[in-house]
């Protein structure tokens, strides 16, 4: 796939589970489960998926995924699977950590940027030596001081390693990265989490990180129980939808176990799945 400069691909770093009923908030389990059954412990599988962004000047990535910085008793809790690592992910695209130019994170939470930071011996360092990070600032004000209800999905040693090195880029506000890549804030999962919005004007691409992380989600009521913000959320989607939907975006998903990406089509007073793709071919 290429848009403007950037040849897109998709790699998956892992899989890793969460609750279904928490994963789908208020809706009854007889209707998530038609798109994402649930195991013994009623969790649901859910991907660590990236785009790698690739031009003459730039290799970038979209978020980091679980990371494996995991204990036993972690890994059985989400379980985390650790066939496959970012670093495996990136070699079977012919890349590795230290040709990342730049990675963009849409935000803290330790399922999206727990592969940012590698262990060293005794010392936490960059996992993409080269790179320079980007966040929203008001993300990482939150991730550092986070409520008591968020507390154990900001974990500092996969973000503040990187402020400490000074490659942790803090952004403020909707802004273009560059022609094609446009950062766009939301704040119904958390404070300050950033889409990436990925355009040449023919094509568009937008990588809806939690507010949309599985295709399952894409009715409007469907919203995680974790969302701070619930509300607002709503309000975010029937924004944004209407843009995909309008504007023929593809949304892409980061927890699809299937779908990497997806069209929307209205539904009533809503909007629902139109078609399913797996990969870019």
């Amino acid at each position: 796939m290429q848009i403007g400069k950037y040849k897109l691909r998709i790699i998956e770093s892992g899989y890793f589970a969460l609750d279904g009923g928490a994963m789908f908030g208020i809706i009854p389990k007889a209707l998530w489960q038609r798109t994402n059954p649930a195991d013994e412990a009623n969790r649901i599988k859910l991907s660590t998926r990236h785009l790698i962004l690739e031009s003459d000047s730039k290799k970038i990535i979209i978020d980091t995924g679980m990371g494996e910085k995991w204990d036993e008793k972690e890994k059985n809790i989400y379980a985390v699977d650790e066939n496959i690592s970012i670093r495996s992910a990136l070699k079977s695209i012919g890349l590795n950590p230290e040709d990342i130019t730049d990675v963009i994170l849409t935000h803290l939470h330790f399922d999206h940027t727990g592969g940012s930071t590698i262990r060293v011996k005794d010392k936490l360092e960059p996992a993409f030596p080269h790179a320079k990070y980007y966040i929203q600032k008001q993300n990482y004000e939150w991730a550092i001081n986070p409520s008591d209800r968020d507390k154990v999905s900001y974990i500092k040693e996969n973000f503040q390693p990187l402020f400490d090195e000074g490659v942790l880029n803090l952004i403020e506000g909707n802004s273009n990265f560059d022609d094609e890549i446009k950062f766009m804030v939301i704040n119904g999962h958390t404070f300050g989490q950033q889409m990436v919005k990925i355009s040449d004007g023919s094509q568009t691409f937008l990588f809806c990180a939690d507010l949309i992380p599985t295709y399952g989600h894409i009715p409007l009521p469907y919203i995680m129980g974790y969302d701070l913000q619930p509300l607002v959320t709503l309000e975010e989607k029937k924004k944004i939808l209407k843009e995909v939907v309008d504007e023929e975006w593809k949304l892409f998903f980061g927890h699809d176990p299937e779908v990497a990406f997806a069209s929307a089509k209205k539904h009533g007073e809503g909007y629902k799945v139109d078609a399913t793709f797996k990969s870019f071919e």
